[in-house]
């Protein structure tokens, strides 16, 4: 069995028990999972716990098809939880001593050096704290460093973990107990900022908005889905299944790059918000800015090694007509997108024939499917196609003021969300100069690379 006697898991917050439990609804992409009879007797309440091989079936086809999420702290221990910590650095000496600090002692820990210009600094916190220290010649990259310190490590797993992180105690034992399921090969845990750090407007905004923080909700990482991908600055890893390691050519997305290799080889990578890494945040403007642009460099590299999984938007047929003809601001623009929503809702319909309340069901997909739509497309007008946008604003009346209300609601529902400490003005300020760096990253990228992969939407059929 995948799934070990005692692996529990819990129905995803987006799963619906529906039919007086005889089907489920939900997952990434949507579907409908009917229940055996068997099967129902399995369900308690929203949780599987896995007595059998039946069981172990069930809980694990809700895995695989991001219905359900394991229950962490129910999951039994690792038999055998042995890890080495490795640490890619280049200077941050100060940094590092903090991270040092916070990691549980009895397990070794290797500083990979990655030619610092003052490495007697890092020698010396390394010593200071009894860790190994593994210098290199020649800047390799973060990609390059780990690989290095990969190559040293003989335990069963190996945390990876960058120099501007502070570890919690439960950390890394708790991430521990999702490889009770032998197919996970990465546990994540969620990227916090340090409030110390969040002394500027910026480090406010970014501590509430940073990219790293993904979510309060436990997930499976699989392009697609709400949890696309997982930043490797505080990870935990099957070193068996970490054939390769890194790709050393790449100088940002290489975590990207990472998880979806695993994912394309069958294996599970699970984000786990119930216990998290801090992270300090970069805090000046001058600094925040260009580092938000190199992350969008990464998209084009991403897009040449994975041309499926990556897209700035992806939408279905009946999607892409509905915001086509909503963008078109014309008297039958409305009737039109309601006549499309409610085409699609009937389709819907029928697909959950035999289902109880098939047509209350399907407005409901209908309706978070038209607000998917409408949220990508405002991503796609203020952050990733900006620059075509800043060119149809002075020509078209109608771009401008679709540009204008996509900014403003995107502000206005991010701001609520995030709810960041810092006034509406300044954080929506944040919010656009965020879009307009990653998007010129993702054009520079393009442009470099000669391809526009990385900047055309996916229409999934």
């Amino acid at each position: 069995m995948t799934l070990p006697i005692g692996f529990v898991v819990v129905l995803d917050r987006h799963t619906r028990v529906i039919d007086g439990g005889r089907a489920l609804l939900g997952g990434f992409p949507t579907r409908l999972l009917r229940l055996t009879p068997r099967a129902r007797r399995l369900l308690t309440g929203r949780t599987v716990a896995v007595r059998d091989a039946a069981s172990a079936l069930l809980a694990d086809r809700l895995l695989e098809a991001g219905m359900a999420n394991p229950v962490v702290h129910a999951l039994p221990p690792n038999a055998d939880p042995r890890y080495t910590v490795v640490v890619p650095v280049r200077d941050r000496a100060r940094q590092l001593d903090r991270l040092l600090g916070s990691i549980e002692r009895g397990h070794p820990v290797l500083v990979v050096d990655d030619a610092s210009l003052r490495p007697e600094a890092v020698a010396a916190v390394a010593a200071r704290h009894g860790a190994g220290l593994l210098a290199l010649p020649a800047n390799a990259g973060p990609a390059g460093a780990r690989n290095a310190g990969l190559r040293l490590v003989t335990t069963p797993y190996v945390v990876f973990v960058d120099s501007d992180i502070v570890l919690a105690p439960d950390t890394v034992p708790t991430l521990l107990r999702h490889f009770a399921d032998s197919r996970v090969a990465m546990a994540v845990p969620r990227i916090t900022g340090l409030p110390a750090a969040a002394t500027t407007w910026i480090g406010r905004y970014e501590n509430a908005r940073s990219s790293l923080d993904l979510g309060a909700h436990p997930a499976a990482v699989r392009p697609g889905s709400p949890v696309s991908w997982a930043s490797t600055a505080c990870v935990v890893a099957r070193v068996d299944a970490l054939a390769g390691g890194f790709d050393e050519r790449l100088r940002v997305g290489e975590d990207v790059d990472l998880c979806w290799r695993l994912i394309e080889n069958g294996r599970r990578v699970r984000y786990e918000p119930a216990v998290q890494a801090v992270h300090e945040h970069r805090g000046r403007l001058g600094d925040w800015l260009p580092r938000k642009a190199f992350y969008g460099t990464g998209a084009q590299p991403l897009a040449e090694r994975h041309p499926g999984f990556i897209a700035p938007a992806v939408l279905a047929p009946w999607s892409t007509a509905l915001v086509t003809v909503l963008l078109a601001q014309r008297r039958w623009s409305l009737p039109a997108a309601a006549a499309v929503a409610g085409v699609t809702a009937l389709r819907i319909a029928r697909k959950l024939h035999g289902t109880g309340h098939p047509h209350r069901l399907a407005l409901r997909l209908t309706a978070n499917g038209v607000v998917g739509a409408l949220t990508q497309t405002s991503a796609l007008l203020t952050r990733h196609w900006w620059p075509l946008t800043a060119v149809g604003c002075l020509a078209s009346r109608r771009m401008r003021r679709a540009a204008a209300v996509a900014a403003l609601t995107d502000i206005a529902l991010e701001y609520r969300r995030d709810r960041a400490h810092l006034d509406p003005v300044r954080y929506g300020v944040a919010r656009r100069l965020d879009d307009l760096a990653y998007g010129a990253g993702v054009w520079f990228s393009a442009l470099e690379g000669r391809s526009v992969a990385a900047l055309k939407p996916r229409i999934n059929r």
